[in-house]
């Protein structure tokens, strides 16, 4: 349990809501529900183990930030998630519903094992151990099957591994769900293409005889895509995408736009990940205390190349 001043707001509230929620426990010495109801809350964080952080905030001394949150009677109890608050209550609550109320926003445990083994595979993918990053990432996924960020990345790898059987099978869940995510849809296009070219017998044609068919006749659209989906599964995607694109000029609807649609995976597949929220990236605003993030102002090379290829398939569907 923390005491907040209008000085460390912003690092023990605003910061520390970017990563785990903050009860903030608004109260004053004066007041007797407030000397019930503390001890409970400090029972409940140390049961929670890290679910969330309480802290407390003295009305009488902290003026500014009880006129920030508005607050009108105490004790009150405000939960901040994310740099902003989502909920509260007023009064001297019981054990049971300070609990219930914590439960509808705290990450449960299994969660946040899951969490905790998926960065850890993302650690390993980093350090190069793709073997060891899957073991985690099943892991994290048996915990939390909803954990679409860490199928995410287990799929991925497992396609990069050529489990195309286990990839296929880890990604059906993911494809059931409706609206189905952009990127899980690109992750089943990518497959479609491997397992394109491992069934073609055309699958080991080099692009020069590709290009021979497609100089007779520029719209063997069959030809071009057999092109694109080679080049995609050799990790060629630039050269996917244009040749993708000759298609989309000339035709947006053809094939159920298929060839559409790999563009898009491609370009879904390329996109950096967004990065992390920076929780010193901080600052106030006059209706309230938020976090104002800071952005780039320059796109890596990556980025730049998605926002160019966007802009032509944009032209192209235009």
């Amino acid at each position: 349990m923390i005491n907040v001043t209008v000085e460390n707001f912003e690092t023990e509230v605003v910061a520390a809501s970017a990563t785990v929620p903050v009860l903030v426990d608004f109260w004053a010495p004066w007041c007797g529900p407030c000397k019930v109801i503390g001890p409970v809350l400090e029972k409940v964080e140390t049961e929670y183990a890290g679910r969330f952080k309480l802290v407390k905030i003295d009305s009488d001394e902290q003026q500014e930030l009880s006129q920030a949150f508005g607050i009108r009677s105490i004790p009150t109890c405000v939960l901040m998630v994310g740099g902003k608050p989502v909920d509260g209550f007023m009064g001297a609550q019981s054990e049971g519903q300070i609990k219930a109320f914590l439960d509808k926003h705290v990450p449960s445990a299994d969660v946040l094992e899951a969490q905790s083994e998926a960065e850890d595979a993302q650690a390993l993918i980093a350090a190069g151990d793709p073997q060891a990053a899957l073991h985690k990432l099943h892991e994290a996924l048996t915990i939390n099957p909803g954990n679409d960020d860490a199928r995410y990345d287990y799929v991925k790898l497992l396609i990069e591994g050529d489990m195309l059987d286990d990839a296929e099978a880890a990604l059906a869940p993911a494809l059931a769900e409706i609206p189905r995510q952009l990127r899980f849809e690109a992750l089943g296009q990518f497959l479609d293409a491997i397992k394109f070219v491992m069934a073609d017998e055309r699958g080991t044609w080099t692009p020069e005889q590709f290009d021979a068919l497609i100089a007779t006749n520029k719209r063997d659209f069959d030809t071009r895509l057999a092109k694109a989906r080679v080049l995609m599964v050799s990790g060629d995607w630039t050269g996917s995408m244009d040749e993708l694109l000759e298609i989309i000029m000339r035709d947006k609807a053809w094939g159920n736009a298929v060839p559409r649609k790999t563009y898009v995976a491609i370009l879904e597949l390329l996109t950096p990940p967004k990065p992390k929220v920076d929780p010193l990236a901080i600052g106030k605003t006059a209706g309230g205390i938020e976090i104002a993030g800071k952005s780039a102002a320059v796109l890596d090379p990556q980025a730049q190349l998605v926002a160019t290829y966007r802009r032509k398939l944009s032209m192209a569907l235009n």
